[in-house]
């Protein structure tokens, strides 16, 4: 499938840049959306594309995810250079010293409330799960019928509203709660920084991308994966397509090409 003409001349300009960043999300990026989130598993062609780009010359891969780290690494099995950004921001690995997340006494003691409201909920709506992060929890909907599901999000939301200092996000079929206030555009400012980026090639499907997508300056380029109001500038189908993105940009980048 040939790229749309904008889309590739935009790639053409990025691949030229001195020092490239391609920071992508996972779940509905490089992977396809499925019910179990411990089966997902990134698309040969775009593994492929993600290994190469990280073996070049001045180029940076990084994955920014709302998963945990952990599960993060079990999915993606990502190059072992590849930086990783998970919990939506609230976990950052950028190398063999990085720090691990600490929370204070008073964020644990709020996770722990914030997790019993979610147990509760999903003990009281079938077809819903629970998830449990490092400064989060999260309550998945994606197995529940429609009306439970939304029945159960607004129970959570009801009683977690009781509870201050905690950030609710709305995903795909989940809702997402953290004790510590971070984003994945913050994620992203950590990897610009870390790699001395240049140019910035993000890409994402779902609310919690704008974010990011929101960051970008003229030099970067923006992808959406799927239908859907965004800041970024560029759509694209699904993660087939987006493989083909990749591999565009593993051939313009590999072979030189310049603005």
């Amino acid at each position: 499938m040939a790229l749309e003409p904008s889309l590739a001349s935009a790639l053409h300009v990025l691949a030229a840049t001195g020092e490239l960043l391609v920071a992508l999300d996972f779940d509905g990026t490089l992977a396809p959306l499925v019910e179990r989130a411990e089966d997902a598993r990134a698309l040969p062609a775009s593994a492929a594309a993600l290994r190469a780009l990280t073996e070049l010359p001045g180029t940076t891969t990084a994955l920014i995810s709302g998963r945990a780290l952990d599960s993060l690494r079990a999915a993606a099995d990502p190059p072992a250079e590849t930086l990783l950004i998970g919990s939506h921001g609230a976990e950052t690995w950028t190398g063999p010293d990085a720090a691990p997340l600490s929370l204070t006494q008073e964020h644990t003691e709020l996770l722990t409330r914030a997790v019993a409201v979610v147990e509760r909920v999903v003990g009281a709506h079938e077809g819903t799960r629970i998830e449990l992060k490092p400064a989060g929890v999260v309550l998945h909907t994606r197995t529940a019928d429609d009306q439970i599901a939304a029945a159960a999000v607004t129970a959570a939301r009801t009683d977690l509203a009781e509870l201050e200092g905690l950030r609710l996000t709305d995903g795909k079929r989940v809702l997402e709660i953290s004790v510590l206030d971070a984003d994945k555009g913050q994620g992203l400012a950590v990897l610009r920084r870390v790699s001395g980026a240049t140019a910035v090639l993000f890409a994402g499907d779902d609310v919690t991308d704008e974010d990011a997508h929101r960051t970008l300056g003229p030099d970067d380029v923006g992808v959406r994966i799927g239908a859907g109001e965004t800041a970024a500038a560029f759509t694209v189908e699904d993660p087939v397509a987006f493989s083909e993105v990749l591999q565009e940009l593993v051939r313009l980048r590999g072979s030189g090409a310049t603005g």
